[in-house]
C-alpha cells in the first residue's frame, strides 16, 4: 500500500499513486481550514495561516507547530515506508491538536475563529471547495475541490518527471469521500476514476507525449490508404488532402480556363487565316477568269463593238468606217467565215527567194507547206492567238489537196465564233471531256484561252491525224529546250523536194503553245555554225508588219521578228500539235476512246 504524503490517500500500487497526484495534487493547491480562503500552495497556506490565525495557533505546542511546518514543506517525492510512518505520525498528532484548538476557537469566535479583518483581506471564494475543520480534512478537501490546470504544458513537464504512464493497467484507488472526477486537459467530468484514465489514455495521450493505443485500431485514410494511429492524426491527415485536393481545383480551373482562352483565340485566329485566304482565292480566281475569259465579260462580238466604239470616240475612227466595219463584222459572224482582214497571204513564197538570193550565214531551211498568217484583231486582242493559230494550219490544210477529203464542209477559214462552236461539237462528240468540264462545255460568247489539247481535239474531230508532244521541262542546263529544235528539224527534213539550200516540204506548219501564248512554226534554219533557228508566225505580229515583207525587198533585218533561237525560248514547259496524215474511221475511234484519259508524249 501506497499513502499520500499530502492527503493520506492510500492507493495500491505506484502506478495508482501517480495518477492521484496528477489528478489530486498537480498543483499542489489546497484551501485554508480556518476560513473558505482556497486555491493556495502549501508555503502560502502556511504563511497565511500563522499571519491571518496567529491566535488560533498560539495553543499548538511548539512541538506540532513543527510538526505542521514539516507536513507543509515535506517533499511529493519521499517515498521510503519509514518516511511515510513518521509524516503520518506527526499528522496524526497534529490533527488531534488542531481539532482540539478549532473547536474551542469556534466556541469562542462567531466568525468560526477568522478575525474580521483578515476575512476582509482574503474574502470567500465562491467557487472554491468548502474546507473542513482539520488538517486532515484540508488535505482532503484540497484532493476533492475542482483542479486548475492553467498550463498544459506544465502537466506534462509533471508526468514525464514523475515516469507517468497513462497506459499503465492501474487498479483505481478508493477514495473514502465523494467527489466528482475531471480531465484535467478538457474539463470533462467523469463517474469514476476508471473512466478518467480511459479518458486520458484515449483523447490525451499526444499531449502527455505517449501513444495511443486506440484499442489496437488502426485508421485507414481513405484518400492515399495512409495508416494513423489515431483519428485526430486522420483527420489532420485528411484535411492536409482536401487542401491540396482545393489547390489543385483551383490550378486546374485555372488552367482549364487558361486552355480554353488559347483555343478560342486560336479558333479565331484560324477563322481570320482562313477567311484571308478564301478571299485572296477568290480574288485569284477572278484574276485568271478575267485572264482567260472567264469573267462572262463578253465574247468576240462584243469586244469589237466596245473598241470600235473606242476608237471612235478616240477619233481614230471615222463614223462611217465604223458602220462599214460594223457590217462587216455582222456578215463575218453570220455565215461563220473569217472577214479576212487580219489575213496576209504569199508569205512563205518571199522567204523562199530570200533564202535562194541571201542568207549567206545559212546552210540549209526547210519551210513548210504554202499557209497564211492570221494576226489578232480588236475583238480578240488578248485572248484570240489560238483561234489564230488554228486559222494559219487549217489555211495550209486546204491549201493542200490531201485533206480535201477531211475538210469538204470547211472551204474557207471560219471565224472566232465559228471555232469556238466547232470545238464545242468536238467535246459533244466525246473528244477531251477533262478540256469540256473545264470550260463548263461552252466557249461561244466568252473570251477563254484555248490550247493545245482543245487543237488536237478539234482536228482529231476533223478525221486529222497529228500527234501532240510535251516538251514538260527544259533540256539544257541553260533553261532552253534543244531537244524541241532537234524534234522540229527532225520533223521537216524527214520529206522535202529538193536537195539545195532551201528545202519546201508538205509538212503541215506546227502549232507551239506556251504558257501564256501560243504560235505557229513554219520552219527552221541550220546555220554554217550548227546552230539551228525556227521560223515562227506570231499572231501577236501585225498584218500591217506582215504585209511589209511582201513590199520591199527582204533582209535579215526585216526577219528579226520570225526568227527564234535556242536561247529564245526559256519558258518551263512547250507543247506542240503536228498534223501527220488522215484518220480512217477506226483510227478516229480509239483516239475518241484514249482521249478520254488524256495522255501527251512526253519529251524528255
Amino acid at each position: 500500500m501506497f499513502i499520500c504524503d499530502i492527503c493520506t490517500q492510500e492507493v495500491n500500487s505506484e502506478n495508482d499513486m501517480k495518477t492521484h497526484l496528477l489528478i489530486a495534487h498537480m498543483e499542489q493547491e489546497t484551501s485554508c481550514p480556518f476560513c473558505p480562503l482556497a486555491g493556495l500552495s502549501y508555503d502560502e497556506l502556511n504563511v497565511h495561516v500563522h499571519t491571518a490565525h496567529e491566535d488560533l495557533m498560539e495553543a499548538w505546542s511548539e512541538e506540532e507547530q513543527n510538526t505542521f511546518e514539516g507536513i507543509a514543506d515535506n517533499s511529493v517525492s519521499d517515498k521510503s515506508s519509514s518516511g511515510h510512518r513518521a509524516s503520518q505520525e506527526s499528522y496524526t498528532r497534529s490533527h488531534t491538536a488542531l481539532t482540539a484548538d478549532k473547536e474551542s476557537s469556534l466556541q469562542n469566535n462567531p466568525n468560526n475563529g477568522c478575525p474580521q479583518s483578515n476575512r476582509n483581506h482574503y474574502p470567500s471564494n465562491s467557487t472554491s471547495a468548502q474546507s473542513t475543520n482539520t488538517i486532515g480534512d484540508l488535505s482532503i478537501g484540497a484532493a476533492c475541490s475542482e483542479p486548475s490546470i492553467r498550463n498544459l504544458n506544465s502537466v506534462t513537464q509533471i508526468c514525464e518527471d514523475s515516469n507517468f504512464d497513462v497506459h499503465s493497467q492501474s487498479v483505481a484507488p478508493s477514495y473514502d469521500m465523494d467527489f466528482v472526477p475531471e480531465c484535467p486537459f478538457c474539463c470533462e467530468v467523469k463517474a469514476s476514476m476508471e473512466e478518467l484514465e480511459c479518458h486520458v489514455r484515449t483523447e490525451h495521450s499526444d499531449l502527455l507525449g505517449t501513444p495511443s493505443k486506440e484499442d489496437g485500431r488502426q485508421y485507414e485514410c481513405p484518400m492515399c490508404s495512409l495508416v494513423c494511429a489515431n483519428t485526430r492524426i486522420l483527420e489532420e491527415h485528411v484535411n492536409l488532402h482536401l487542401e491540396e485536393s482545393s489547390c489543385d481545383e483551383g490550378a486546374s480551373t485555372k488552367a482549364s480556363t487558361d486552355h480554353n482562352l488559347a483555343r478560342q483565340l486560336q479558333e479565331e485566329e484560324d477563322h481570320q487565316r482562313r477567311a484571308e485566304e478564301s478571299r485572296q482565292e477568290k480574288e485569284e480566281f477572278q484574276k485568271l477568269q478575267k485572264l482567260f475569259g472567264l469573267d462572262n465579260s463578253g465574247g468576240y462580238r462584243q469586244q469589237s463593238l466596245q473598241n470600235m466604239e473606242r476608237a471612235v470616240g478616240r477619233g481614230r475612227m471615222q463614223p462611217m468606217e465604223f458602220h462599214l466595219h460594223r457590217a462587216q463584222m455582222m456578215e463575218s459572224l453570220a455565215t461563220g467565215v473569217d472577214d479576212g482582214r487580219t489575213k496576209t497571204s504569199g508569205v512563205i513564197e518571199v522567204l523562199t527567194k530570200y533564202y535562194h538570193s541571201a542568207a549567206h550565214e545559212v546552210s540549209r531551211v526547210w519551210l513548210c507547206s504554202q499557209l497564211d498568217h492570221f494576226s489578232n484583231s480588236s475583238g480578240d486582242k488578248g485572248w484570240g492567238c489560238g483561234f489564230r493559230n488554228f486559222q494559219m494550219v487549217l489555211s495550209s490544210l486546204l491549201l493542200n489537196e490531201t485533206y480535201n477529203n477531211c475538210l469538204q464542209a470547211y472551204r474557207s477559214i471560219p471565224c472566232i465564233p465559228k471555232i469556238q462552236c466547232m470545238i464545242e461539237d468536238a467535246w459533244k462528240e466525246g473528244f477531251d471531256p477533262q478540256g469540256a468540264s473545264h470550260f463548263n462545255g461552252k466557249l461561244q460568247g466568252t473570251k477563254a484561252w484555248i490550247g493545245a489539247c482543245e487543237i488536237y481535239g478539234l482536228l482529231t474531230s476533223l478525221d486529222i491525224k497529228c500527234r501532240i508532244i510535251d516538251f514538260h521541262q527544259p533540256s539544257s542546263p541553260s533553261g532552253t529546250h534543244p531537244l524541241l529544235f532537234n524534234w522540229v528539224l527532225n520533223y521537216y527534213a524527214s520529206e522535202g523536194t529538193g536537195v539545195g539550200k532551201v528545202v519546201c516540204t508538205s509538212k503541215m506548219p506546227i502549232y507551239l503553245q506556251h504558257q501564256g501564248h501560243s504560235r505557229t512554226i513554219v520552219g527552221i534554219e541550220e546555220r554554217k555554225n550548227k546552230t539551228l533557228c525556227l521560223l515562227i508566225f506570231d499572231p501577236g505580229c501585225s498584218s500591217e508588219n506582215m504585209q511589209k515583207l511582201l513590199k520591199q525587198n527582204v533582209d535579215g533585218a526585216s526577219l528579226k521578228g520570225l526568227r527564234k533561237f535556242v536561247g529564245s525560248l526559256k519558258h518551263k514547259q512547250y507543247q506542240i500539235v503536228a498534223v501527220d496524215g488522215q484518220l480512217s474511221p477506226g483510227e478516229k475511234a480509239v483516239r475518241l476512246q484514249e482521249s478520254k484519259v488524256f495522255r501527251a508524249e512526253r519529251i524528255p
